[in-house]
């Protein structure tokens, strides 16, 4: 029997009919945690719905948003009452809801804010982050070798810095194996010769991006040797990678810019910087030239004789001044001579002789005076002009008297 063929819309049709034929799928309250909402400017509300092991597209219209409390948010437990239904142009099974009650923050939610607050005690999402190489040797990259986003990376690194080396370090970037992957990668890029390493992905969910929220792999980014440029989904996703890498870049593209300097710039400004060189020396040479030829042109040069002899006029007039303060010097030392030989000779015992007195020694020198006369001792009388012995006598009379 020959299988019947249908259009691709008559396929999804059936499907969506069979779904929608299913009563209790009509009607049904779904428990779940929300992911990836959005809130459109029409007012519609955007989600998936997810547990540990499944998930579903949900959409919210105004119309039932209306009754919502407070705005969707990721992480939240909710019940949500609503039908299952098949979105026939893209074929997505789809919850359609009508109510939401909140039930807490959902597992996960609650599992990640605490190994944030974790790693955030520990202070890995405060150390001092690392300036980016100016000119990298070699750029690390580690993302989906058939991603968009490696081939993004290597076409701006490539438009900025043709010959710019990048080791790719391919990996799976969403799923349950994707850390272990993610960390093997890191430890094998620490031992290449890099100088910057990027770490990403394209956009996802929140769910696609999960494993750039693992402990191993924030860790292992935490102890990087080099620079780490985090770009993980888009702007508006935040991961803990992003948190305690050196830089976060709002997509893969962007990290590719940050990464590599444009080689065009770089020549550029080292002409510019070898003109102002140049430009520098040649100042520098004019002035030199300029300072040379004002000596050239100075009396030392031109005239030295009569530099010389201006020379020996000023030691000239430097040795009259020497022998006129050397006689001064002799004068004054001449006078004080003169005073100081006064003052001898006014102290000096012959003058007092010479004047008509004498004084009386012992045999010891020791002068004496008439009480210290002993008969028969000798006696040394002293004139101005010589001296002599003699031998005193007993007193008489009128000496004692």
């Amino acid at each position: 029997m020959t299988p019947a063929t249908v259009t691709v819309h008559e396929l999804v049709q059936s499907i969506r009919q069979l779904v929608e034929g299913v009563p209790q799928w009509q009607r049904v309250w779904v428990k779940g945690e929300l992911s990836g909402v959005k809130h459109h400017s029409s007012g519609h509300w955007y989600f998936i719905l997810k547990d540990d092991q499944a998930q579903l597209r949900g959409v919210m219209f105004r119309r039932d948003a209306a009754s919502l409390t407070a705005p969707l948010r990721d992480g939240l437990s909710v019940l949500a009452f609503g039908r299952v239904g098949v979105f026939e142009r893209d074929g997505q099974t789809q919850f359609y809801v009508a109510i939401v009650q909140e039930a807490g923050d959902g597992d996960q939610f609650q599992k990640l804010e605490a190994l944030k607050k974790k790693l955030a005690m520990e202070g890995l999402f405060s150390s001092p982050k690392r300036a980016l190489p100016r000119l990298p040797r070699a750029v690390g990259v580690i993302t989906s070798g058939t991603g968009a986003a490696r081939f993004d990376i290597e076409t701006v690194i490539r438009r900025r810095f043709p010959s710019m080396p990048v080791r790719l370090f391919p990996v799976l970037v969403q799923g349950p194996e994707a850390p272990r992957a993610i960390v093997r990668a890191l430890q094998e890029a620490y031992q290449d010769r890099i100088d910057v390493l990027i770490v990403g992905r394209g956009g996802g969910s929140k769910e696609d991006l999960m494993a750039f929220n693992d402990e191993a792999v924030v860790r292992m980014v935490a102890a990087s040797p080099v620079p780490v440029i985090s770009a993980v989904g888009h702007e508006i996703d935040t991961t803990l990678v992003d948190l305690v890498a050196d830089m976060r870049a709002p997509t893969p593209s962007a990290a590719a810019e940050l990464a590599v300097p444009e080689r065009a710039s770089l020549i550029q400004g080292l002409n510019l910087l070898s003109q102002r060189i140049h430009g520098a020396m040649r100042h520098r040479i004019e002035w030199e030239r300029s300072r040379l030829a004002g000596w050239t042109a100075h009396g030392i040069l031109t005239d030295s004789g009569r530099i010389v002899g201006r020379r020996r006029d000023v030691l000239d007039r430097l040795e009259e001044r020497r022998d006129r303060a050397m006689e001064r010097r002799v004068q004054i030392s001449r006078a004080r001579l003169d005073r100081l030989t006064a003052g001898l000779d006014a102290l000096n015992p012959s003058a007092v002789l010479a004047r008509g007195y004498t004084y009386l020694t012992d045999t010891q020198g020791k002068a004496r005076d008439l009480a210290d006369i002993r008969p028969g001792e000798h006696y040394e009388i002293h004139w101005y002009n010589g001296s002599y012995w003699m031998i005193s006598e007993k007193p008489g009379k009128e000496d004692e008297a």
